[in-house]
């Protein structure tokens, strides 16, 4: 009878590991509530821009040096085309807040301490970004952090954002 449940519960428990979002699948709608208090955040209000998607934590070592490299390249990037949303996973918001406090950064960060969009998204690894493109299709799964990862996740997002534009050029 044990093995009888426990077959039973591996059966249930498969289809939230085939939750993960996958490179060419539109990403997951959400709305989660600023980190600053300030309303919520959403993915659908950027559609029609290239965004850049990145779960973060105040305890995620490789985080300390994501969030400087990722707010240097909002800054080198047109702000029409491209948009930068960070969801925090911390359960205590004064850690969050206080690591935005020595690391500001001039992009939405939602607080997200339930872990419910993580969750849509599949996310597995600390810190984990999406980048998707302006109709709403992830395009690259980025997993960890290394400050020489900069180049490639500028360079796709660089290449979403001019394709679009030839694209729109041709129309």
């Amino acid at each position: 009878m044990r093995i009888v449940c426990l077959l039973i519960s591996c059966v249930l428990l498969l289809p939230g590991l085939a939750a993960a979002v996958d490179e060419g699948e539109k990403a997951p709608s959400f709305a989660a509530r600023s980190l600053e208090g300030d309303g919520n955040i959403s993915l659908a209000k950027h559609r029609g821009k290239v965004v850049y998607l990145d779960f973060w934590a105040s305890w995620c070592v490789p985080c300390l040096k994501a969030v400087p490299a990722i707010e240097e390249l909002r800054k080198e990037l047109p702000a029409s085309a491209f948009q930068v949303i960070a969801v925090n996973l911390d359960r205590d918001l004064d850690k969050a807040r206080s690591f935005l406090a020595k690391h500001s950064v001039g992009y939405p960060s939602a607080t997200d301490p339930e872990g419910r969009v993580p969750e849509a998204f599949g996310l597995e690894t600390m810190p984990t970004s999406y980048i998707i493109d302006r109709d709403g299709v992830v395009r690259h799964i980025h997993e960890g952090f290394r400050p020489s990862d900069i180049a490639d996740i500028r360079k796709r997002i660089r290449t979403l954002i001019d394709g679009d534009s030839l694209a729109e050029a041709g129309r």
